[in-house]
């Protein structure tokens, strides 16, 4: 049995849509995209998206957006990918990384009040396996700090007065917490569409935000235009219309659109998602049914408090050491099982480290990474296919003890 780590749920209503896209001749920005931007809006409860091709790259034009840069720090965690901090770096501000709380995933919410200074701009939380962050106390965080926020002349930032709350939801797009779905719980929240997430475009990702008061909606909408296409006063689309083909270049931005291609692909994709997070849950009660009694630690997907987009299943193997983990998953691939780490923390990368990171300062999430194994949650899984990972998990488990 060979059991993939996350491979893409393509059916034939994706290859129909995306066929569809091919002979319409709209194969960039179009109206595919246009109307998956409006059903993304829909979806997260807010009146506009904007759909870029990647979650990175609607992280860093949202950076841009609100002007910052050089001589700005933003704070996200140790524990994640890099592209919730490489985008910091990007813009020439300064990251600050927190470690997360003990025995959690989370940045540690204490860390993060004391870390904010008269440079921080922007927050990032990162929405780790979908399990949306506090929100509510993060803002409360950022309310109690708001006397040290000094915004530049950028106009967004200035309308916020405080600094601005940045989710990477890059694995949280159908979450919610309080009821509140994410892209409703934070100030703009970057999805991601990659090939590996519950929803995929290929490569794609949205960001949303909140209305605030002295904020238009449009305007921001067309400023992201702005960024994603070189800059560029009309799209494609636009020039489309009768004798409208002249532009202008307002400012030497950047290209990271989403293609129409793309959107056809997600379009159904969330026609199906509802279906596609029911089954997630379904092999989520599978795992930890079948691991029960088990030295492990399992994520809790669904609580009073919140209800998690069901993107990965961690599991943590009390008592085991970096060097065990690392031979479980050697087994568990000799056993046809691909499984995965998520995260390795960012003080232990390389560019990390030669930022002067080091992760003797993030003891909290060491801990978390050094008996992290990530186990295959996907809906190409069948019962049969959830029940044979459990159990070779637990024999694995009960021949090392």
């Amino acid at each position: 049995m060979k059991i993939p780590f996350s491979p893409p749920d393509i059916g034939e209503q994706e290859i129909q849509a995306v066929t569809e896209a091919l002979r319409s001749g709209w194969i960039t920005t179009g109206p595919k995209t246009k109307e998956f931007e409006r059903k993304i809006a829909a979806f997260c409860g807010t009146e506009k998206a904007v759909c870029l091709n990647s979650q990175t790259a609607c992280a860093e034009m949202t950076l841009r957006a609100l002007g910052v840069g050089a001589g700005d720090e933003v704070i996200t965690s140790a524990y994640t990918y890099t592209a919730s901090a490489s985008v910091i770096c990007h813009v020439g501000a300064t990251p600050v990384l927190i470690d997360t709380a003990p025995g959690s995933y989370e940045m540690d919410y204490c860390k993060l009040e004391e870390a904010i200074t008269e440079k921080t701009k922007v927050i990032i939380p990162v929405d780790i396996a979908g399990v949306p962050c506090d929100y509510e106390k993060i803002f409360q965080i950022v309310e109690r700090k708001k006397g040290l926020f000094r915004p530049s002349e950028n106009p967004l930032q200035k309308a916020f007065g405080r600094i601005i709350v940045q989710a990477d939801g890059a694995h949280s797009f159908g979450a919610s917490r309080n009821g509140i779905p994410s892209g409703s719980l934070a100030d703009f929240t970057c999805f991601s569409f990659h090939a590996v997430k519950n929803l995929t475009t290929a490569e794609g990702g949205a960001v949303v935000w909140k209305e605030r008061e002295g904020i238009d909606s449009e305007d921001l909408y067309r400023l992201y235009m702005l960024l994603s296409l070189h800059g560029q006063s009309k799209d494609a689309l636009a020039k489309t219309q009768l004798g409208a083909w002249e532009y202008d270049i307002v400012a030497p931005y950047y290209k990271c659109n989403m293609t129409d291609i793309m959107a056809s692909l997600g379009l159904v994709q969330l026609e199906r998602y509802s279906s596609l997070l029911a089954r997630r849950r379904e092999i989520i009660q599978i795992y930890t049914q079948e691991l029960q009694g088990l030295p492990v630690e399992i994520l809790v997907h669904e609580s009073p408090a919140y209800i998690s987009s069901k993107h990965l299943f961690l599991v943590r193997l009390t008592g085991k050491t970096e060097q065990q983990r690392n031979q479980i998953i050697t087994k568990m691939a000799q056993a046809g099982i691909a499984t995965n780490v998520h995260y390795k923390p960012l003080p232990m990368h390389t560019a990390y480290k030669n930022l002067g990171f080091r992760i003797e300062d993030y003891p909290n999430a060491y801990q978390m990474y050094h008996n992290e194994i990530t186990l295959p949650l996907h809906t190409l899984l069948t019962d049969q296919d959830a029940h044979f990972v459990a159990s070779t998990l637990r024999s694995i488990l009960e021949e090392t003890q």
